[in-house]
């Protein structure tokens, strides 16, 4: 697995960044695994970033090409997120993170793949996450 604990850096995020960096991973990171998500905007205008985050998770777990996988992965994720005893919206960046980044290893391709799959993934969550972070002001 790859080894970017990016939840370190999430609690030092502001909301509206860990919400830009949680619909980036649902709307663009996620279509590395099969996943063509467009949030329904009508639910999601107008709201802060504390009822916006759940609000678009909550739309994007309805969404499972393969639903057995998307169950797997979403209890890995959500075991490894507990893990890290973040909270607010922190947490549900952190699962979301995990969820969309051990979705993309396809199916039946051989461990080194998939490795390196996750490695990918991981990194272009990092490199995402310190975007967002320095147009907030924050450095890592």
């Amino acid at each position: 697995m790859s080894d970017i604990a990016l939840h370190r850096y999430l609690p030092r995020l502001p909301e509206a960044a860990l919400q830009e960096f949680t619909e980036w991973c649902v709307v663009e990171q996620a279509k590395a695994a099969g996943y063509d998500f467009t949030p329904d905007g009508s639910k999601l205008n107008n709201l802060q970033p504390g009822e916006y985050v759940p609000q678009l998770v909550d739309q994007f777990m309805k969404v499972k090409p393969d639903p057995i996988k998307a169950g797997l992965v979403a209890a890995i994720a959500g075991k490894e997120a507990d893990q890290h005893a973040l909270s607010g919206l922190a947490i549900v960046a952190d699962f979301v993170s995990l969820y969309v980044k051990y979705l993309i290893p396809k199916d039946g391709i051989p461990p080194e793949q998939a490795e390196q799959a996750l490695i990918k993934a991981g990194q272009e969550q990092c490199e995402k996450l310190i975007q967002i972070a320095q147009k907030y002001g924050v450095a890592f």
